[in-house]
């Protein structure tokens, strides 16, 4: 059987998502994993404000080590590489569940940065 190269068009594979550019087309867009986590319970909007993740929800601050990632996701523009972000999922310690955005790369927020930095990362592998 003959070696066949990474850069060709699977020929064995009938399914969409033959090709590895492919599976651009079909990665969840910014708007649809904030839909489904806030399905999930996570309805918190957060921010970081003087060095703490501050919630526009209840008005509560939080330090960092009353929070912590449960999930987060990274997006790349196809087009255009300075649509890069990162959306987290975060649970902090009375409870409140919520999201934050921030930008990535050379225009991301070195506030939300310094914060997340020292936040602990429990995501959850389905």
């Amino acid at each position: 059987m003959a070696t066949q190269s990474p850069y060709q068009r699977n020929t064995y594979r009938t399914d969409p998502m033959a090709t590895a550019n492919d599976r651009l087309t079909y990665m969840d867009s910014l708007e649809e994993n904030l839909a489904d986590l806030h399905q999930r319970g996570f309805t918190s909007e957060f921010c970081v404000l003087d060095g703490r993740l501050y919630s526009y929800t209840s008005g509560k601050y939080y330090n960092q080590d009353e929070v912590k990632v449960t999930d987060y996701y990274r997006y790349e523009g196809i087009s255009n590489p300075d649509d890069m972000s990162i959306l987290f999922a975060i649970e902090t310690s009375s409870g409140e569940r919520g999201t934050l955005i921030d930008a990535y790369g050379i225009y991301a927020d070195d506030n939300i940065g310094s914060f997340m930095q020292q936040v602990k990362l429990h995501k959850v592998l389905a």
